[in-house]
């Protein structure tokens, strides 16, 4: 059977990625799983690791986002105000912007505070 609840998959080691995937953890209204790469079997969900290394990415059935619109697809599933935010961000223009801020802070998520390996996520996810 394949899979329902949707997946954003992530990169657990990068810190502001994993603080990102507990922002959202905290104001999902619906259930997510929200999954390191690295702890994941990616070819169970037809990524490879460099893919992942790239972006984030949100598989829900036949439905696969990757960067901003990942995002996007991940504040839909908040409570308010955030699906209005995450709408905005598949529009045009706005997703050209959104396009364009997520490939620079990915390209240079190694500089903010916080993604050494030092912080490696083992307890990943968190109890409940």
């Amino acid at each position: 059977m394949p899979e329902r609840t949707p997946i954003l998959v992530f990169d657990g080691d990068c810190g502001f990625c994993t603080r990102s995937a507990l922002w959202l953890r905290a104001r999902l209204l619906q259930p997510v799983r929200l999954q390191p790469w690295q702890t994941t079997d990616l070819a169970a969900l037809g990524l490879r690791e460099e893919q992942t290394r790239r972006a984030a990415w949100w598989l829900d059935g036949a439905r696969r986002d990757s960067g901003h619109r990942a995002i996007a697809r991940a504040l839909i599933a908040c409570g308010a105000p955030w699906p209005l935010l995450g709408r905005l961000l598949l529009v045009p223009p706005i997703s050209w912007a959104a396009a364009l801020g997520y490939r620079l802070i990915a390209r240079y998520r190694g500089l903010l505070p916080g993604t050494t390996p030092a912080c490696r996520r083992p307890d990943w996810p968190p109890a409940e």
